[in-house]
């Protein structure tokens, strides 16, 4: 019986668009309310720095005693605009909530006594609740770092992959942070680094800079044409068969992470019963996972082949 009810409360979010948005914001919302106490209690009480933006915030708290909260949103907010151009207006819309539940949770926190003052625990549970509470953020479809889009800019102008970047523009902070802090905090911030993005790794499905979904469904094109004007990715569609089912459509196109989400939400409100797969991509060779530009997209919306 506990089984047919979740799956009875799990169609009945999939029916229901506001249910849906619903269960995506209580998850952004826990995942802030994880980084806070990962970032107030453990990490900010000991000196130790996160990546990103948030480390150069931090950064700059040290110095200053400014709300962490508010330095982490002033630096976000040019990313916010680039968020809505690249990825949509669902997204810029989670980004911005984010960063306001970040701003209340942290400076609320921010008075609060540390769990521990030991650098060794600090370090360990740190990395973990932050890389659990940014994996579920981003599983909501939001972020609350605006490195992730620039490095994801990059990658799709050049031979360097986002995680690349990610990584070089991390090292480039704990170096300062080596300068100005000592040796010892620039170390304790690369090791809580590691430790939380491969906590984000489990909780986000991966680190991966692009991922391949393939969707079983009854009609692809009405998909096929949302995937276009909300994502301007090209899809690729075939004709399948189940041996239960019968005839199908069966659709193929590769996205980045940040994309997931609104993907997700474009086959949910068209087809209902859509099978889904999605796995990582670990090498692309042509220019596939980049979008189309705006221009295309209105001339393909005009024509009937959505094939790539």
């Amino acid at each position: 019986m506990a089984t047919a009810g979740n799956m009875t409360a799990k169609r009945d979010v999939e029916r229901n668009p506001w249910k849906r948005y619903l269960m995506k914001y209580l998850m952004v919302t826990l995942g802030i309310i994880i980084d806070a106490v990962a970032l107030e209690l453990f990490l900010v009480p000991n000196s130790v720095l996160d990546g990103g933006l948030t480390g150069i915030s931090l950064m700059i708290q040290y110095k200053t005693g400014w709300s962490l909260g508010l330095i982490v949103t002033i630096f976000n907010l040019p990313f916010v605009f680039l968020g809505l151009k690249q990825v949509g207006k669902r997204f810029a819309a989670a980004y911005v909530y984010a960063l306001v539940v970040f701003t209340i949770f942290t400076q609320a926190l921010h008075h609060v006594a540390p769990v521990t003052e030991n650098e060794l625990l600090s370090v360990a549970f740190g990395g973990f609740l932050l890389g659990a509470g940014v994996g579920l953020v981003l599983r909501g479809g939001a972020c609350i770092d605006g490195t992730e889009l620039v490095a994801l800019m990059i990658s799709r102008k050049s031979n360097v992959s986002t995680g690349t970047v990610i990584l070089v523009f991390n090292l480039i902070i704990f170096t300062v942070a080596g300068f100005l802090f000592g040796v010892d905090r620039s170390l304790l911030s690369l090791l809580t680094y590691y430790i939380a993005s491969r906590i984000i790794d489990k909780v986000e499905e991966g680190l991966d800079t692009a991922k391949q979904v393939v969707v079983i469904t009854d009609n692809a094109e009405p998909i096929a044409e949302e995937i276009y004007k909300r994502l301007g990715r090209t899809v690729t569609i075939q004709s399948a068969r189940g041996l239960v089912s019968g005839a199908k459509d069966m659709m193929y196109v590769v996205i980045t992470r940040l994309e997931l989400p609104e993907l997700r939400e474009i086959v949910e409100e068209s087809d209902e019963s859509a099978f889904i797969t999605i796995s990582d991509v670990n090498e692309i060779i042509g220019k596939h996972v980049q979008k189309v530009e705006k221009t295309v997209v209105e001339e393909l919306e005009g024509g009937d082949d959505l094939v790539s």
